[in-house]
């Protein structure tokens, strides 16, 4: 295989992860980490990761905690049916994922003003597709009846976003990182998901600043690849303010993930600086729109054609990324949210 067409490659057979490593015999730090440089890639765990940094890198973290965004309502006619809760909007709407009855992906047939009934006796309106009106395929604008204050619902009556390749339902602490403070989003930041506090604490002993962010990560099937859908984000004055700093003096920011990434670079100018905001991000990195502020990025294995895997490149380069996935192939590293991960650095 070429390394052109390595991350395009399917997840080799028996290389996804079917749940957390606790129960695998590890800790959430003894996964395996993959540390990629132009010359060199070396395997190590994720808790060598102090190691593999330097005194005056910057790596930002998200801060967004998971809702259980998971719930089953039943259509007119009384059957079961999977629903993801990815956001909600402005004006107080919905934004859900309908999965098909056996949860083997994404409903694709239905039409506006289709009802669907949530436990707790709300009631649900499909309105129109998100974020393109004219073209509802995966994720719909709905309208619950009556109101509710989303997050205090789902905690009521949800449970954890879960996909086909887990073996078994996971609890709210398996899909949330140790540094989460916000509810709000539908999936895990789950390149976070192996940091430790014993970890936290030896990074900054090592003089590597640990700052947040938040972005509420919406609902990303795997079974349909395609561009992030618009997510809420916050970057705070004392991150924005860091991680120009770092890059003014020539230490590296590494980003905690893909939505770390996309926030950070939604705030970043062309001249290089990055500025406090808050708002909705629509941001696709890619050829045309490289990486400004991230130098490094911690991440996960993402499955092929995954729009992530844009994103990484936009960091990274794709030759990079490309070797980095055959490695691992190779290797025998896990992939998914549960699985092992890997560590870009220039």
């Amino acid at each position: 295989m070429t390394a052109a067409a390595a991350s395009h490659a399917p997840v080799p057979m028996g290389s996804v992860a079917t749940g957390p490593p606790e129960r695998r015999g590890l800790t959430r730090d003894g996964v395996r980490l993959l540390a990629v440089r132009p010359g060199s890639l070396t395997s190590a765990r994720f808790r060598d990761l102090p190691d593999l940094l330097e005194p005056g890198d910057l790596l930002v973290v998200n801060t967004s905690a998971t809702l259980p965004a998971r719930l089953t309502a039943r259509r007119a006619d009384g059957s079961p049916t999977p629903l993801h809760v990815s956001t909600t909007l402005d004006d107080g709407s919905w934004v859900v994922e309908v999965r098909r009855p056996d949860d083997d992906g994404p409903e694709t047939r239905l039409e506006p003003g289709t009802a669907l009934y949530l436990p707790g006796g709300v009631r649900l309106v499909l309105r129109a597709g998100f974020p393109d009106p004219g073209t509802p395929e995966r994720l719909w604008r709905a309208h619950a009846t009556p109101a509710v204050a989303v997050p205090a619902y789902l905690a009521r009556h949800g449970e954890p976003v879960r996909y086909g390749y887990l073996t078994a339902p996971v609890a709210l602490a398996d899909v949330r990182n140790v540094y989460a403070t916000e509810p709000g989003s539908a999936e895990n930041a789950s390149a976070g998901r192996p940091f430790t506090d014993r970890l936290l604490v030896r990074l900054m002993a090592r003089g590597v600043p640990v700052v947040p962010l938040v972005l509420h990560a919406g609902v990303s099937s795997p079974e349909v690849y395609e561009p992030s859908a618009p997510e809420r984000y916050r970057v705070p004055e004392v991150t924005a303010r860091l991680v120009t700093a770092t890059r003014d003096a020539g230490r590296r920011v590494v980003a905690v993930g893909t939505t770390v990434t996309r926030a950070l670079e939604t705030v970043t100018g062309e001249d290089g600086v990055t500025r406090p905001g808050e708002g909705w991000t629509d941001l696709v990195l890619g050829p045309e729109r490289p990486a400004r502020a991230v130098t490094g990025l911690l991440t996960g294995l993402h499955a092929p054609e995954a729009s992530h895997l844009q994103l990484l490149r936009s960091v990274a380069g794709g030759d990079l990324v490309a070797r980095a996935y055959r490695a691992a192939a190779e290797g025998g590293y896990l992939w998914h949210e549960f699985g092992d991960s890997m560590l870009f650095l220039p």
